[in-house]
C-alpha cells in the first residue's frame, strides 16, 4: 500500500479507526476482556481503557489487578510515547511459558492519560490469545503496535506494509 489509505466503511455497530482522534484519546471501555498464556487465563477483567488514535485499533489498558499474582514480571528496558509519556515492560510468565517484554505501563503517563496509570496493555502477537466480548483479537500489523482488532473495528491499519507515513 502507498500513499494515503482509502478508509474502509464502517458497518452497523463497527467504528473506522480513521475517526478516531488524533493525539489520541483515553476513554473507559466495559467489556470483557480476556489475556491467556501457558494455557490458562492470566488476565480478566469487565473494566479497562481504551486509547483510540487515527489509524490503529484500540489499545486495552487492564487495572494491574486484572492480573493473577506473579504474572508481571520487570522486564529491562523502557520506551518513551510522544503521547503518553515513559513507558515501563514486563515479561508475562504463566505455565511454563514466558512471553518477554510482552506488556507495558506507564507508571506517570501524561495528564490526559492519567487514567490508566499503573494499567498494563499486552501486546496480542507475543501471548496466547487475548478476548474483548469474547472475541478472539488478531494483532495490529507490523510487531510495533499493540491495538487489538476484533470485528468492531475497521481499517486499514497503521502497521502494514507501506503504512509508515500515515
Amino acid at each position: 500500500m502507498s500513499g494515503w489509505p482509502t478508509p474502509e466503511q464502517a458497518g452497523p455497530g463497527q467504528e473506522s479507526v480513521w475517526d478516531y482522534p488524533r493525539p489520541p484519546r483515553l476513554e473507559p471501555f466495559s467489556g470483557t476482556i480476556t489475556v491467556e498464556l501457558g494455557g490458562r487465563v492470566i488476565a480478566s477483567t469487565a473494566l479497562s481503557w481504551r486509547v483510540l488514535e487515527t489509524s490503529h485499533p484500540p489499545t486495552y489498558y487492564l487495572p494491574r489487578a486484572a492480573f493473577e499474582a506473579g504474572v508481571l514480571r520487570d522486564a529491562p528496558g523502557a520506551s518513551m510515547c510522544e503521547w503518553k509519556g515513559q513507558a515501563r515492560y514486563y515479561d508475562l510468565v504463566a505455565g511454563g511459558a514466558v512471553a518477554s517484554s510482552a506488556a507495558w505501563t506507564y507508571l506517570r503517563p501524561t495528564p490526559p492519560f492519567a487514567g490508566v496509570a499503573g494499567a498494563v496493555a499486552v501486546m496480542a502477537s507475543l501471548v496466547d490469545r487475548c478476548t474483548v466480548n469474547g472475541e478472539t483479537v488478531r494483532p495490529q500489523p507490523g510487531g510495533f503496535y499493540g491495538g487489538w482488532i476484533t470485528s468492531a473495528v475497521v481499517g486499514p491499519f497503521k502497521g502494514v506494509p507501506g503504512s509508515m507515513g500515515w
